[in-house]
């Protein structure tokens, strides 16, 4: 095994064990509250999404942090955790970034079925990415995510991916997920 690859390894598993130790941001740090006396600066010119909003409908600076916050957080949670175990369905911190249970079976259903498709090794992504947070408005993103993973078919190895576009909406002050509405 290369050096490249065991740092690599570490990496991953400093990362995957602050995850599991449920290092993230609380749904009450995760809330979007912007200072009264805060200025609103403009949106980074590497955001061409946000760019396309009229000023008005553009969020601000703290919705920004409170929804990358939320998203990265939640995204982190999902690599290396296989998605037909009773342990993964169960996790209490992943069910809440959904506003009620039928919404995280859905999203969960979904999800395990489109790693199947896309032939995951024991529905396992490896890597997750959040490529792209794109507004559609104040209270509502799109978040474009990568996964990657190894190919569980025979005499096919490497790697398999799947893209996907997830809907967060901004409600009661909390950033959720919200499935099937694209």
């Amino acid at each position: 095994m290369s050096r490249a690859v065991r740092e690599g390894g570490l990496v991953l598993g400093f990362l995957l064990g602050l995850a599991c130790a449920g290092v993230e941001p609380a749904p009450e740090v995760a809330r979007a509250e912007a200072p009264a006396d805060a200025a609103a600066p403009e949106p980074p010119a590497s955001e061409p999404a946000l760019a396309e909003l009229p000023p008005a409908e553009r969020p601000g600076p703290a919705l920004e942090a409170a929804v990358r916050r939320r998203v990265e957080g939640f995204y982190l949670r999902l690599a290396h955790r296989r998605f037909n175990t009773v342990e993964t369905y169960n996790d209490r911190i992943m069910r809440e970034h959904f506003q009620d249970a039928a919404l995280f079976l859905d999203y969960y259903a979904d999800l395990a079925q489109a790693f199947a498709d896309a032939h995951f090794e024991k529905r396992r992504p490896l890597a997750v990415e959040v490529r792209d947070i794109a507004f559609e408005g104040p209270d509502v993103a799109l978040v474009e995510v990568q996964y990657l993973g190894d190919d569980r078919r025979p005499l096919r190895p490497g790697r398999v991916e799947l893209v996907r576009t997830d809907r967060w909406v901004l409600r009661d002050r909390i950033w959720w997920i919200q499935p099937g509405k694209l």
